[in-house]
């Protein structure tokens, strides 16, 4: 069943109208049906590159769009450490939507890292009683918006040259300084209005489907109440408010992560249907998945997938805890640690993920070269948005953990 099928043959009025998943088990399992439909023309949908309105349609039908979400509202009431698994089993079918879906974690739960009780409460009823996805026009490579005060507005204006979820998005998150002093302010806001322009020029080698051109902030008004996390316009900072940084580094990890994992189970499928044994080795075999040569490749890369998700997993029980915690409780050490955690995660996956979707070349055989095989839309994922920030700056992050037992300061990428 293709994207076009699951959407208009009503399979979200199937699911809305079964049995709700209960159990984080049947979330998971959810997001394997929806990985499972993604994978069928993912080589095609990403060759014609259009706006992924369907796919975003296909998140929002399945309930993953609410996983965090309140169960008052009609949410899953889920933790961070089941949407790590989400997203990546998500990505298994397409890396684009996983990402997609991640970012939209983050942002859904941008008013819990900075907002005030009252701020969480009415953002998470409004974007989980309509299940609406969020993007973010926050790129702390490009200026900064610039922010004036016009009485009891704030006045969003500037430009992003990355704002992924773009056009498929409800809600977008801004970022800003106020004019004149050094003071950062984020704030929820409808995407669709005349002060938010998309270019509609994202034009990447790969994750060609997450809508993350640019972005031209045009004189976006906002009411000083709704400046996340200020009372009375003055904001009250906590270590918890930085977590932001480690939660979607670990995002990337897990959407990574899903990417190979998407890239192995595609070629071990080829081997098994297609592949022809090697007649000029001196061991002729009948089938390919006899020849020692492909066992041992796929053995290796299995293995060293299974040992990056385990971590993960662990390190995403260690961020979750405290994600879901009371804000207070948070200190800059444990912080610092689970930073640090992430970081290992993330650069292991990278190589190793980069390392299993150019192998599986050599596991399938040529004819797998293919254009119409399609592999290589993983290494296309996988090797673009691991350039996000370099990878050098995490093992030395590690390092200096590991040499000086010092944990890392918090900045827009750490």
């Amino acid at each position: 069943m293709t994207i076009t099928d699951a959407v208009t043959t009503g399979l979200g009025d199937r699911w809305r109208e079964g049995a709700r998943p209960q159990t984080t088990d049947e979330w998971l399992a959810r997001a394997q049906e929806v990985a499972d439909i993604l994978a069928v023309d993912a080589v095609e949908r990403d060759r014609a590159n259009q706006t992924p309105h369907a796919e975003v349609q296909l998140l929002k039908d399945s309930g993953l769009v609410t996983l965090l979400g309140p169960r008052a509202h009609g949410g899953a009431g889920e933790t961070w450490d089941t949407a790590y698994r989400v997203i990546r089993t998500v990505a298994r079918g397409d890396g684009s939507i996983g990402q997609v879906l991640g970012y939209h974690y983050l942002w859904a739960w941008a008013a819990r890292l900075v907002g005030t009780e009252e701020q969480i409460a009415a953002v998470e009823e409004l974007y989980t009683s309509n299940a609406l996805v969020f993007g973010g026009a926050v790129n702390p490579r490009d200026s900064d918006l610039v922010i004036r005060e016009d009485g009891d507005d704030l006045v969003f204006s500037g430009r992003k040259s990355f704002s992924t979820g773009g056009q498929i998005s409800d809600l977008t998150v801004l970022e800003g300084v106020l004019e004149g002093s050094d003071t950062h302010i984020f704030a929820i806001v409808p995407t669709a209005q005349d002060g938010i322009v998309f270019a509609d020029d994202w034009d990447s080698l790969g994750q060609r489907l997450t809508e993350s051109g640019s972005v031209e902030i045009r004189d976006v008004r906002v009411p000083w109440a709704a400046a996340a996390g200020f009372v009375d316009r003055v904001f009250r900072p906590l270590t918890y408010n930085t977590l932001n940084v480690p939660t979607i580094q670990l995002v990337f990890a897990n959407f990574y992560l899903g990417i190979a994992q998407g890239a192995l189970e595609t070629a071990s499928a080829y081997t098994r249907t297609r592949t022809r044994p090697w007649p000029y080795g001196g061991d002729d075999k009948q089938h390919a998945t006899d020849e020692w040569y492909l066992l041992e490749g796929y053995g290796e890369l299995a293995s060293t997938l299974w040992a990056d998700e385990a971590l993960l997993d662990a390190v995403g029980g260690e961020i979750s805890a405290v994600l879901h915690a009371p804000r207070e409780e948070l200190t800059p050490r444990r912080r610092g640690e689970i930073a640090v955690r992430v970081a290992a995660g993330k650069l292991r996956v990278v190589d190793d993920g980069l390392t299993v979707a150019t192998k599986v070349y050599e596991l399938t055989g040529a004819r797998a070269s293919a254009s119409s095989v399609g592999l290589d839309i993983f290494w296309r994922n996988l090797r673009t948005h691991s350039l996000h920030d370099p990878i050098a700056y995490k093992k030395r992050e590690v390092g200096t953990f590991v040499l000086k037992n010092e944990v890392p300061e918090p900045t827009w990428y750490t």
